[in-house]
């Protein structure tokens, strides 16, 4: 049986949500391929709570890294579209 990676998780999903945002996307990830791993039985189950936490924590951090990448995109195109003297 493989032993449970909760708290790295829930570490990636705090530091997607304050520093680094692509670590959000990776704690979802690890996440769900964790959860699935522990219905199956094949890793531990003890850490299921901090895992569900942690992919929690990643879907949100990936939620606003997407808002965010789409909000940048949408003002770069703005901007292009305008006379540089005009974008300040």
């Amino acid at each position: 049986m493989l032993a449970h990676r909760g708290a790295l998780i829930l570490v990636f999903g705090i530091l997607g949500l304050v520093l680094c945002a692509p670590l959000g996307i990776v704690a979802f990830f690890m996440g769900r391929t964790d959860l699935g791993r522990m219905s199956a039985g094949v890793m531990d189950s003890s850490g299921r709570t901090i895992t569900q936490i942690g992919m929690i924590l990643g879907a949100i951090a990936t939620v606003i890294f997407v808002i965010q990448l789409a909000w940048g995109t949408l003002y770069a195109i703005g901007a292009a579209s305008k006379p540089f003297f005009w974008v300040f």
